[in-house]
């Protein structure tokens, strides 16, 4: 199972850097601005550093001290990593994790974490139950919404200010990948929740309609503050999570819920366009996380899955997160 993981995240990498400008491909061994000295060489570095943007299915740590219910520092999680549980909502690596190695980087810390040389390969701002409107996630409480992760890849831009002229830092940022993975919890925890209002105020297109707009205008201030190479990841099928198949009678995915997410995923590749055209020197990947999974549930056994049930060991939230 690990070396299909590996192996989907190298395709991933391949279609990021493809997708990207040949100045990442061709540049990745060189010096880079964001490197200390005594890492420069000591690994083949693809890009100068990886942002991560996101919620569970990326988060590392940084709920771990905020007052949430959305928090994976216990056991089970982190059962087959190094040093036991560390906040990822994952057995072990998740796929950012993944994609780091294979560009060459070490594992990227938690923003919360994250101090001294360590920022100067990326950083990992992604939060369990997040999503692109603040309101999303209240259930869970804590929890740290994309905009105030903008906020902390500003802060972070800051900390690193004071050892780079301005040039240096837009070049070093403008070869630097990106990734984000948002909309999620929009849906789960908030559209789909009975205690929030949007599933009577809006359709489907009209909902998906008010998340790109805000979405866009969350990564027009990631290019103003100097990304140029976007991988946005689209939802991927939502209905056949855990915790909408608990709610089946029959324990069947949804296909009310896995319709609901296409118009976003539309979205999402319009809104790429948009900004690609809008936003001089940006390149954007889109990375088919639906399609992808829906080939995962079908060829299961391809990818060394046994079972695709719920399981008999019992842990008290396993249902309800979609990592």
């Amino acid at each position: 199972m690990a070396e299909n993981m590996r192996v989907f995240c190298l395709w991933v990498l391949m279609v990021m850097l493809v997708s990207s400008s040949s100045a990442v491909i061709g540049q990745g061994e060189g010096s880079d601005a964001f490197a200390p000295e005594e890492a420069v060489g000591s690994r083949r570095e693809m890009v100068p550093a990886f942002f991560i943007f996101g919620d569970s299915l990326i988060d590392n740590g940084n709920n771990n001290n905020l007052q949430s219910f959305a928090k994976a520092n216990y056991y089970p999680y982190g059962i087959d990593f190094e040093g036991g549980p560390t906040g990822r909502f994952s057995n072990g690596y998740t796929m950012v994790d993944e994609i780091a190695e294979l560009l060459g980087l070490p594992l990227i810390p938690a923003y919360s974490e994250a101090s001294g040389d360590q920022v100067l390969h990326g950083v990992n701002y992604a939060s369990a139950a997040a999503g692109i409107l603040d309101i999303t996630g209240r259930n869970f409480v804590g929890r740290i919404p994309f905009n105030q992760q903008i906020k902390n890849f500003e802060n972070t831009l800051n900390q690193i200010t004071g050892n780079l002229g301005a040039v240096e830092l837009a070049q070093a940022l403008g070869r630097s990948i990106f990734f984000v993975g948002m909309g999620s919890n929009d849906y789960l925890n908030n559209y789909l929740m009975p205690n929030y209002p949007t599933r009577n105020e809006y359709n489907g297109q009209q909902y998906a309609d008010i998340l790109i707009q805000q979405y866009s205008q969350q990564l027009t201030r990631m290019y103003n503050l100097g990304a140029r190479k976007f991988v946005l990841a689209g939802l991927g099928l939502m209905g056949c999570i855990p915790s909408i198949l608990a709610q089946s009678p029959i324990g069947r995915c949804s296909d009310e819920v896995n319709q609901l997410m296409i118009p976003f995923n539309a979205n999402i590749k319009m809104m790429m366009n948009n900004l690609s055209t809008n936003l001089p020197g940006s390149h954007f990947t889109y990375i088919d996380v639906r399609n992808m999974f829906n080939d995962i549930l079908t060829n299961y056994r391809s990818y060394g899955m046994q079972c695709l049930d719920i399981g008999s060991l019992f842990f008290h939230n396993r249902v309800f997160e979609p990592a």
